[in-house]
């Protein structure tokens, strides 16, 4: 893929983010689901970690290597002409420079990068260390000529990290640092009442990102609450699966 290319959709998928009126982007794990999710009419996607773990036989959490995600990406990449980004976990223990210029050969131009250490015992990064991380993987992107969309997560409300008293104000501090080490987007995963939800998005400096779940929760309602991005993690594939076992169900 040409750097024009790629440079084009790393435009376009960071101007499909605006608070308030979210890009939806399907989470995909192979050229099936990435061709199901564009012929339904989506203009950008994400590959999930874990549904790709899952289609490969491998653990989510990094029990897949770089390469291996790198495989599937090129495969979906080649099966769908949109913008893609890609859920890369911790970072496999890859250098920054590394991570973007495996992503840009494949021709994917987003990404997911957690705080969560999978290969160091889970540990957490500290906010400074995974605002390093984030300044890195720019550094790199802008190294290379091409604007790759960075989307910062972190774990605290998944791990229930500390007392949740002040969780919302860590995640923020945290978040924050990663936007000024140049993110473009901020992912507090986890599923928050929109209370939550609406503090987050009117105190963080750039669009954030829910998660969904695709079968059960209303498209309109985040827009509300000022979310810029949403996603699907698992849960796409969590809900086709429990149809398919329903179906399955039917001759076994």
């Amino acid at each position: 893929m040409s750097d024009d290319v790629l440079k084009g959709r790393a435009e376009t998928l960071l101007a499909l983010h605006r608070p308030g009126d979210p890009v939806i982007l399907p989470t995909v794990w192979d050229a099936w689901s990435a061709r199901l999710a564009t012929g339904a009419g989506f203009a950008a996607l994400t590959v999930g970690s874990h549904p790709v773990a899952d289609s490969v036989g491998k653990a989510d959490n990094e029990g897949m290597t770089f390469d291996d995600l790198l495989t599937r990406v090129a495969q979906i990449t080649a099966a769908v002409d949109v913008p893609i980004s890609v859920d890369i976990e911790a970072g496999y223990g890859e250098a920054p420079d590394r991570l973007i210029d495996g992503l840009l050969s494949v021709g994917a131009v987003g990404l997911n990068i957690e705080d969560t250490v999978h290969s160091e015992g889970g540990r957490l990064r500290s906010a400074d260390e995974h605002a390093e991380l984030v300044g890195g993987l720019r550094a790199a992107a802008d190294a290379a000529g091409v604007h790759v969309v960075v989307n910062a997560r972190t774990d605290l409300f998944l791990r229930k990290d500390g007392d949740e008293a002040d969780r919302v104000d860590r995640a923020i501090a945290r978040l924050k640092k990663a936007a000024d080490a140049g993110a473009d987007v901020l992912y507090p995963v986890g599923r928050h009442d929109a209370g939550t939800t609406r503090r987050l998005a009117d105190e963080l400096p750039l669009p954030i990102n829910a998660i969904a779940l695709p079968d059960q929760d209303d498209p309109a309602s985040f827009g509300p609450l000022g979310v810029g991005r949403i996603s699907f993690g698992p849960f796409l594939q969590a809900a086709l699966a429990a149809r398919g076992k329903e179906i399955l169900g039917r001759w076994a």
